[in-house]
């Protein structure tokens, strides 16, 4: 088979059939002559692209077994002797089955102005079958998104419907398939949403909940896109929990690759495999000494330090840049150093040596959030101003709520009496041996000046 250039012109016409009856058309067996086609009859000339349709065409007639009738040709051109070799335009589909010699294909469509090249294709072995690419369920258990984007907010619920229909008429489509093309097809407009799920079901489930207006767990919206830059904010202690970053690094090996990194540096510097803290788990008896010592400040801020990093270094690998990076607590080193201004070596060093002298404070710190005003909460402190402070506020679409620090006592974070009188509500407590903000810590150290916001320099 050939997928000629093809362009219907008295002039080329000619002159490549001749080239082809000469060279393919000769001393070939009775009853198997080499096809000829064009898909410009289908889809016209592509100009530069024309070279790659017509691979794409005999890599598609290859799977499917069949070689596709030329259109629009009702006999070979007059201004070709087809007798003089075995050449035959393919005015119908032709069956092309796998044999014992393997099926080859000739492309002569690169170019503008006529064949720049010409490609040879041949049919892969035979191998085992692979499984039928239903993809129900994304592999690796990962969480797989599908974006969408529309110029209006009506508009973006149309979207949601017509993927809807189009992904229930193509129950077999991989949702990996789905979710690149949706995401680097498509063009991006000022209203946007994504949905985010384990398998075919959940993304489903999200998307007909956008297409009719609805609220869905796996469904994030975003109204029109304002233009500015991208700020990554990294948290501080409080945020840590046994096997956190686990599923992560047996996914993805750029995760890996910098926990590794940051944790071969901090071992020495703790004296203990940092990741086999990290990893540990609380309901298994010999992991259990082992994650709850991820608790102990002088482990929780290196711990945090290095998940942070390589969770930085991910998101990183994905494409995405940030034009800020701002920190809270330890995470103030995490972008200090991901910006550039300190070094791996440097960084776990400062972050090592912090949480160090943090541990050798007296311990029996507590911290826990209440749903409420500040105007509320500093009365009641007043009285326990050696003990209790006020050591965040909080903005949100809830209720205000404040965060307060101190020592604990009798399993309480505020002492008898001092509960809010309209009975707010006091949170999980966050999990540490030291609190850097509380009463106990002020008069006996100071904790690193917050630093501003910082642009991320090159590196």
């Amino acid at each position: 088979m050939v997928e000629a250039h093809g362009t219907g012109t008295r002039l080329g016409d000619p002159i490549e059939a001749h080239a082809l009856l000469t060279t393919y058309g000769q001393d070939r067996p009775d009853g198997k002559p080499l096809w000829l086609g064009s898909v410009k009859s289908n889809i016209g000339h592509t100009q530069g692209a024309a070279g790659v349709a017509g691979v794409i065409k005999m890599i598609m007639a290859m799977r499917y077994e069949t070689l596709p009738a030329t259109l629009n040709v009702n006999e070979p051109t007059s201004h070709v002797n087809w007798d003089a070799g075995a050449v035959r335009v393919l005015t119908e589909p032709v069956t092309w089955p796998r044999g014992e010699r393997p099926r080859r294909a000739a492309v002569s469509s690169f170019g503008i102005s006529g064949t720049n090249a010409h490609l040879l294709l041949e049919s892969a072995p035979d191998g085992p079958t692979p499984p039928p690419a239903t993809e129900s369920t994304q592999p690796g258990g990962r969480a797989l998104p599908w974006v969408l984007s529309a110029r209006t907010g009506q508009a973006l619920c149309d979207q949601a419907a017509a993927l809807a229909v189009h992904a229930d008429a193509q129950p077999r489509l991989p949702l990996a398939d789905v979710g690149w093309s949706l995401a680097r097809t498509r063009t991006v407009f000022e209203h946007r949403a994504v949905i985010l799920g384990d398998d075919r079901d959940q993304l489903l489930t999200a998307v007909r909940a956008l297409a009719d207006g609805r609220d869905h767990p796996g469904l994030t919206r975003a109204g029109a896109a304002r233009p500015g830059a991208t700020a990554f904010m990294f948290t501080g202690q409080g945020s840590q929990q046994p096997g956190m970053g686990a599923e992560l690094y047996r996914s993805f090996e750029v995760f890996a690759t910098a926990l590794d990194e940051a944790c071969a540096h901090l071992d020495p510097l703790l004296g203990r495999s940092l990741r086999d803290i990290l990893f540990a788990v609380e309901d298994t008896v010999e992991d259990t000494d082992e994650a709850r010592s991820l608790h102990r400040t002088g482990v929780t801020q290196a711990a945090l330090f290095a998940l942070e990093t390589a969770l930085f270094r991910l998101v990183e690998s994905f494409g995405l840049t940030p034009g800020y990076l701002t920190g809270h607590s330890v995470g103030e080193i995490v972008a200090a150093h991901v910006a550039g201004v300190l070094s791996l070596p440097d960084a776990c060093t400062l972050v090592a040596a912090r949480g160090r002298l943090m541990q050798a404070l007296p311990a029996g710190g507590a911290m826990a959030a209440v749903e409420a005003t500040e105007e509320q909460v500093l009365p009641l402190l007043s009285e326990h101003a050696d003990r209790l402070a006020l050591a965040a506020f909080f903005l949100s679409h809830r209720p205000r709520g404040v965060r307060r620090r101190g020592r604990r006592r009798r399993g309480r974070t505020h002492p008898q009496g001092a509960r809010p009188p309209h009975q707010a509500a006091a949170r999980q407590p966050c999990l540490s041996t030291h609190r850097s903000s509380s009463p106990c810590w002020m008069t006996s150290a100071r904790s690193p000046a917050p630093s501003p916001t910082m642009r991320r320099t090159s590196r």
